[in-house]
């Protein structure tokens, strides 16, 4: 079995723990990067996954791997369910989340938790919908993560999973390669304090499961009525299940 990859080469400290590491270093910079290495369409991918939920119109969401909580204060503008709970493996950013929250008075509706995304502390069929945005691809045990949070949604609950992908259309597989391998870690290695970060970036979504792989593992999970939605000729990708 090949080896996970990982932000840094640490054989003392699990993909888990290099992740937790890598994101506390780089969340003071992470949403600046964030909409400055997408030119800004990272917000409407955003918007796009969003909408997969309109007809749901969940009231309590789940929102895994949240970290500085852009994806579920979206949701709250679009969907206006009662409440959204966000979890995710990185005090530094859940504290950038937690002062948003305060900042746009919303303590009532967006609460934020230190959480592991396979071992949710959460009861079965708890929220009417989950959602992850560009965090999948950093679990340790994906298959775990999908069945954890399959067994926190209730019955007919949906699951909205935002994730790059890897383009196969000439000339945007070769343009995005080379932004992705080149241009993304200079810039993140410019504004960061930790180089690693944007380097794990491109070798992450390389190895991770994409398309029809991996909706035949949220299908082997237990997902149904599973759908992949490209976007942007593939460099992201909306994948949906029900419970």
């Amino acid at each position: 079995m090949p080896q996970p990859v990982t932000p840094y080469n640490n054989e003392n400290a699990t993909k888990k723990e290099q992740v937790a590491t890598m994101f506390n270093n780089i969340s003071k910079t992470y949403d600046f990067l964030n909409h400055f290495l997408s030119l800004g369409i990272d917000v409407i991918w955003r918007k796009k996954a969003i909408g997969e939920l309109k007809k749901e119109n969940p009231k309590l969401i789940l929102d895994v791997a949240t970290g500085t909580g852009d994806f579920a204060f979206e949701s709250l503008k679009i969907l206006h369910p009662e409440k959204i709970i966000g979890v995710d493996i990185s005090q530094g950013m859940l504290d950038v989340a937690a002062e948003k929250i305060k900042k746009r008075h919303l303590t009532g509706k967006f609460e934020v938790r230190l959480g592991d995304s396979e071992k949710l502390l959460f009861d079965d069929n708890c929220f009417d919908a989950v959602t992850v945005a560009y965090g999948v691809r950093n679990f340790e045990n994906l298959e775990k993560g999908l069945s954890d949070m399959l067994r926190v949604l209730k019955p007919g609950g949906k699951a909205v999973i935002l994730e790059f992908s890897k383009p196969r259309i000439f000339p945007v597989k070769q343009l995005y390669s080379f932004y992705f391998h080149f241009i993304t870690p200079s810039i993140g290695k410019l504004f960061s304090k930790d180089s690693s970060a944007y380097k794990y970036l491109p070798e992450s979504v390389e190895a991770f499961p994409d398309g029809k792989d991996f909706i035949s593992l949220m299908e082997r999970v237990g997902y149904r009525n599973t759908k992949n939605r490209p976007l942007a000729f593939g460099i992201c990708s909306i994948y949906t299940g029900v419970k």
